[in-house]
């Protein structure tokens, strides 16, 4: 990128992420410094702030693009902000999980921001709405919508891997699987006891190839659904994630469609993007290459076992 085209907007949440990814966002600062960038410098302070700020730099004819520093939710508001403007995103993440980071290939480091930023590599990005609200990633309806109720209930300020484990270990004692059902684009395909998974990545938290088929770019949504009835059912179809082989199974279904809708009898808690979603009835859809977003050479999704081993870095 030619520094003389315009100024660099970097949108920043300054509560995001461990002491060593904050280091990596003011590093990446001082590098496009001495490249002679220019440089509008924001910091979030509130909830839909970065949403704000991404909108503001998509109309100004002389920004470049935009680098957002933070976690899966406020790379989420940068992206809703940007829709449909030709801004290149780039993303340093600092967040818990980093969800998209992970599936576009990124380490966590300097080098790679570097290299990434240099080879000017884009690729679009799809956006997903759920209700009135947006998300890039994944999003889901019953267990693990439990598990980030939970979680947000007791959240602090940053939180870590270690902060799902109790959440976790609750839901999976007490949760009791009700009955929902699912239409893809307007037919019924499940009425059941079960979970469901859908979203726009290949892969989960810790790497789970949930969404195996899944394309960031392709203008679908993938939705897989477990036929679950038990806690012994929820085991088994986890054994069988990590495994790759819960495609097989007779008791799940994966589509591929442009439109889900989900409702039930029973209040059930979703999650959008590791945050609680939107009451059922949820209607999903799909907003086809909504941005364009800088990624690694020759990238592909961060498996399990890397990311396990960041949990413990």
């Amino acid at each position: 990128m030619n520094p003389q085209i315009g100024y660099i907007s970097l949108i920043i949440n300054p509560k995001s992420g461990a002491h060593s990814e904050k280091t990596l966002a003011k590093k990446f600062i001082t590098y496009l410094e001495r490249k002679n960038f220019k440089l509008q410098i924001n910091y979030t302070q509130y909830l839909n702030h970065a949403q704000e700020l991404a909108a503001d730099a998509a109309v100004k004819y002389d920004c470049a693009m935009v680098i957002v520093a933070g976690g899966d939710g406020t790379i989420r508001e940068v992206v809703h902000g940007l829709e449909g403007s030709d801004k290149p995103l780039m993303i340093l993440p600092c967040g818990t999980e980093n969800l998209l980071a992970n599936e576009l290939g990124y380490k966590f480091d300097f080098k790679t921001a570097v290299r990434v930023f240099e080879a000017e590599i884009l690729h679009p990005l799809d956006l997903c709405k759920g209700n009135d609200k947006f998300f890039t990633s994944v999003g889901g309806v019953g267990f693990d919508g439990k598990v980030v109720k939970l979680v947000d209930a007791q959240r602090k300020g940053n939180i870590t891997h270690l902060h799902y484990f109790f959440p976790i270990l609750q839901s999976f004692l007490q949760y009791d699987f009700p009955k929902f059902t699912v239409e893809v684009e307007d037919e019924v395909v499940f009425c059941d006891r079960g979970l469901v998974i859908f979203g726009n990545i290949s892969r989960y938290a810790l790497g789970l190839p949930i969404l195996k088929n899944a394309d960031y770019g392709d203008g679908l949504l993938d939705v897989c659904i477990y036929k679950c009835q038990n806690k012994p059912h929820l085991l088994y179809h986890s054994l069988m994630t990590v495994f790759k082989k819960h495609l097989r199974s007779k008791n799940v279904i994966y589509k591929q469609c442009k439109k889900i809708k989900i409702y039930s009898d029973m209040p059930i808690e979703t999650e959008l993007d590791g945050d609680p979603g939107p009451a059922l009835p949820l209607e999903v859809t799909i907003i086809p290459q909504a941005v364009k977003v800088l990624i690694p050479p020759k990238s592909k999704p961060v498996g399990m076992r890397r990311r396990i081993f960041r949990v413990f870095e």
